[in-house]
């Protein structure tokens, strides 16, 4: 029997709602951040999910067949990732299949990505909220005062494109300024209402093939 969820708290749900749409509809590689993340043919990368937030995003490129590590310093949103991680492994199938290929970390990105050495690494830092429905502007409300802000959001991707051993993916809103302090990415990816900036630093080796 499903579990009652009091409405008024917020919840990572994989199973429900737009994900579960996402996941059973079968969006694959060629959507902007499976692109932006350099799924091709033959092409698998890890991905370390530098800031994990509602996990939505881990989700679904794990659903393609990535490993991800999703690193998230909140601990009430680490909590609230555990358990919605925990349900969709309930749901078994492929459910199961794609948290198996997930792992969640709690910490400093800043500190835990130089010991990863990540292969591709997705920043997706707290910006202002993109449309204008009320489900979006309360769910942005609910997972601010969880994170809070990301005033080191630099700083991160500074520490991601020296860690990040093939490339990193700054998800950024469509028409916002470049974020200050980088160099320009090697390429832009476009959404709806959300871009990713892509610095490539390295191929992404095909499955079986070695990184030198």
């Amino acid at each position: 029997m499903a579990q009652k969820v009091d409405s008024s708290e917020l919840v990572v749900d994989f199973v429900g709602g737009a994900v579960g749409h996402r996941f059973r509809s079968g969006e694959g590689r060629g959507q902007p951040l499976a692109k932006a993340a350099g799924f091709t043919k033959g092409v698998t990368p890890q991905i370390v999910d530098a800031t994990a937030g509602l996990g939505r995003d881990a989700f679904f490129l794990a659903s393609l067949g990535a490993a991800v590590t999703l690193i998230e310093r909140s601990e009430k949103m680490h909590a609230l990732l555990a358990e919605g991680l925990e349900r969709a492994s309930a749901e078994g199938g492929r459910y199961a299949d794609t948290v198996a290929r997930m792992t969640l970390l709690r910490g400093d990105s800043c500190l835990l990505l130089p010991e990863l050495k990540p292969q591709v690494v997705l920043v997706d830092p707290m910006h202002p909220p993109r449309g204008n429905t009320a489900l979006v502007k309360k769910e942005m409300r609910q997972i601010r005062e969880i994170v809070g802000t990301d005033p080191d959001a630099e700083k991160l991707m500074q520490v991601a494109l020296e860690a990040a051993q093939a490339r990193v993916v700054l998800k950024w809103p469509l028409r916002a300024e470049p974020m200050a302090g980088l160099r320009r990415p090697s390429h832009q990816i476009l959404g709806k209402s959300t871009r990713y900036d892509v610095f490539v630093k390295a191929k992404i080796p095909l499955a079986g093939e070695h990184e030198e």
